[in-house]
């Protein structure tokens, strides 16, 4: 294969010629309705997803100031605001679809290194000590029932389950800011609207 050949080949990743299908007649609903359909949809979830997570941090916009100085990013009032500014309105600007490949790389920059941190600062074992379990089995009105049942065990279990979904959960976000900051808006989005070239 040419390197001529082999671009081409790379280039049409996303080729949906009648030619390379095994079922032809399902070319045209791949291009007008499958792919920009998912590819908007995703890239609204992983908008929306950052909105979400970024509108506390708006509402309280020097809350991480020890979040983010905790992660050596000095002075922590710069980055406290900034954090949550790329979080919700990098957020909209990539739901919308509006400098999506330069938006989405920050912030999976951001959602990368809180990746790390989750994988760094494990939430821990336990949330009781052996005395708070002996306290649990001994009927303490402090416990509601779905409390004795997801401490019975000290919560280890439990905390074992928030630290993977927060590992999990990071790790997604993360994998679709990437792909919009190499792939860009795509279909349905204001920078294929608005301009001639893309980033």
């Amino acid at each position: 294969m040419t390197d001529q050949a082999a671009f081409q080949h790379h280039e049409n990743v996303f080729d949906t010629d009648r030619d390379h299908l095994v079922l032809p007649f399902l070319g045209g609903f791949y291009d007008r309705v499958a792919q920009p359909m998912a590819w908007s949809i995703f890239r609204l979830a992983v908008g929306g997803m950052l909105m979400i997570e970024g509108w506390p941090k708006i509402m309280a916009p020097m809350a991480q100031v020890g979040f983010v100085e905790n992660l050596h990013f000095y002075p922590g009032w710069f980055w406290s605001p900034l954090l949550a500014a790329m979080q919700f309105f990098g957020g909209f600007l990539i739901a919308i679809g509006l400098f999506t490949r330069p938006i989405a790389l920050a912030n999976a920059v951001m959602l990368a290194i809180t990746l790390w941190f989750h994988w760094s600062h494990p939430y821990g074992d336990a949330f009781l000590t052996q005395a708070g379990i002996d306290a649990l089995k001994a009927g303490s009105d402090f416990f509601t029932a779905n409390g004795v049942a997801r401490l019975a065990d000290g919560g280890t279990t439990f905390v074992h389950q928030v630290q993977e979904k927060a590992e999990l959960a990071s790790l997604f976000w993360t994998g679709g800011a990437f792909l919009f900051a190499a792939f860009g808006g795509g279909y349905l989005s204001l920078d294929r609207l608005f301009f001639k070239k893309r980033f």
